[in-house]
């Protein structure tokens, strides 16, 4: 029995690079949310195909990393040439409140389990490749950096691993990109607003953890601080700096250490 009241998916005679979208009404939105996918050419609608999530930042949307980043595009090159197992990656918006959701319950609307549930279930229920087998793994920029870290921790056994690109490592620093107040963001527990004492929470359980972020970056020395204290509280990541701003030219760049690190976590 289909889990969700509606399901719409884009017709395959529209569709270009092999990128579709979904739109999906779940109750965690109170309505309706999005969902780009790109699925590589060619798969078998038997086989179990990995799942990567990536998440936008403030102010976008299910097609920021495909038509700001061409992601989708690289994904495709790479997995022809070999470099990359064929792999499906989901691009769901974020929910679309405010400038940005944060991934997180607000407004009596539940934008973590959207990412969480809503959007692995979608795809079983229409992509093919997709399972309840699909290895499943989750990154994202900035705000969604700061969604992927906490996300891919706190659901810790659907995740294989996770990453995060110049991510916002603690709510307060949402307030660099939002208009909203701080105050609509707030969560009963720090577990919940802070990278850190999420990991820190659920670190018996956690996936292999990477980040990075460009040296340029007003969050650059946030990110700097959570390695720290990563290293300080021994817990394993991965943590790296490249020449870079606040940008999708970083963005675009990096993108594809994140999808080999999920490949090599496969």
């Amino acid at each position: 029995m289909p889990r969700f009241k509606t399901l719409e998916i884009s017709n395959p005679q529209y569709e270009n690079n092999n990128l579709r979208f979904i739109t999906v009404k779940t109750p965690n939105l109170k309505g309706r949310g999005d969902i780009g996918v790109f699925v590589p050419p060619g798969v078998d609608p038997k086989e179990t195909l990995p799942v990567a999530i990536l998440l936008h930042g403030v102010y976008g949307s299910a097609w920021s990393w495909a038509y700001s980043s061409g992601v989708h595009l690289k994904a495709n090159e790479m997995i022809q040439s070999g470099e990359l197992p064929p792999m499906i990656i989901a691009m769901p918006s974020d929910g679309l409140w405010g400038d940005g959701s944060g991934f997180l319950p607000v407004d009596n609307r539940n934008f973590e389990k959207w990412i969480a549930e809503d959007v692995p279930d979608a795809l079983i229920e229409c992509i093919n490749g997709a399972t309840k087998e699909s290895p499943l793994f989750i990154s994202g920029l900035s705000m969604g950096g700061f969604g992927a870290l906490r996300i891919g921790a706190k659901y810790a056994p659907k995740f294989r691993a996770m990453s995060g690109h110049s991510s916002i490592t603690s709510l307060p620093q949402i307030k660099f990109f939002v208009e909203e107040s701080l105050k609509q963001y707030a969560q009963d527990n720090i577990i919940d607003e802070d990278v850190f004492e999420t990991l820190r929470y659920y670190r018996n359980s956690l996936p292999p953890i990477r980040f990075d972020c460009g040296t340029n970056d007003l969050l650059i020395n946030y990110n700097r601080a959570l390695h720290k204290k990563l290293d300080n509280e021994g817990i394993p990541h991965i943590f790296e700096e490249y020449p870079g701003g606040h940008e999708w030219s970083y963005w675009s760049e990096h993108i594809i250490q994140s999808l080999k690190f999920f490949a090599a976590n496969l």
